[in-house]
């Protein structure tokens, strides 16, 4: 009753062949030794092009940042304030016990 019940793999319909590998023998064939390859460009040239920064990049990046500091710290705030109201909520029930409790050994 607790054991999952896996289901069963469906077995394909129809034709199925397997993919066709060819694969071809080669030949080594000695020849004269590859030269080493040339001296390459220091690392500082690159293919790939530099971010740049426009002034309006800037600001959306900056208007980005600040909405997600003030969503983020919008729902922290809001987290510690639900946890106060239950704290709060906790102590006035415990303070209402205790007085009826209290009340109910002095009669």
């Amino acid at each position: 009753m607790f054991r999952p019940k896996l289901p069963a793999m469906p077995q394909p319909t129809g034709l199925v062949t397997p993919p066709a590998v060819v694969i071809e023998p080669t030949t080594i064939t000695p020849g004269a030794p590859v030269p080493p390859p040339a001296s390459v460009a220091p690392a500082a040239v690159s293919s790939r092009p530099a971010v740049q920064l426009t002034p309006g990049t800037a600001l959306a990046l900056i208007g980005g940042g600040t909405a997600v500091v003030l969503v983020v710290g919008t729902v922290l705030v809001s987290m510690l304030l639900a946890v106060a109201v239950t704290a709060a909520s906790v102590a006035v029930c415990a303070v209402v016990l205790r007085s009826l409790r209290a009340s109910q050994h002095r009669r």
